[in-house]
């Protein structure tokens, strides 16, 4: 569903919890190479908020080779980055302005 040089957001089917260790393979985008790493279970979305698509797992890429690593970000350059799900959040700090204290 989304991928970076740091990890990716995948769909899931059983539960897991946060901190597991896993190993992913997957296809580079526009390419035919694929890249294989073990990852860690950095986040689990259940899915409950408006805009999730449903349960997701965050995962958070072990330390990847030079290489490896040049390659992705190399097949990622190219590629928009992808739309947010939700509304951006409001930030009402940045909306109050308070007058200056004499």
């Amino acid at each position: 569903m989304d991928l970076s040089p740091q990890g990716m957001l995948v769909k899931a089917h059983a539960p897991v919890l946060t901190g597991e260790p896993v190993q992913v393979s997957f296809r580079l985008p526009r390419t035919r190479n694929w890249i294989a790493s073990s990852a860690t279970i950095a986040r689990v979305l259940h899915g409950r908020r408006p805009g999730d698509t449903g349960r997701c797992l965050g995962l958070e890429f072990d330390p990847l080779e030079a290489g490896l690593l040049r390659r992705l970000r190399s097949a990622l350059h190219s590629l928009p980055p992808p739309l947010p799900n939700r509304e951006p959040r409001i930030d009402y700090a940045a909306s109050v302005h308070l007058a200056a204290l004499a």
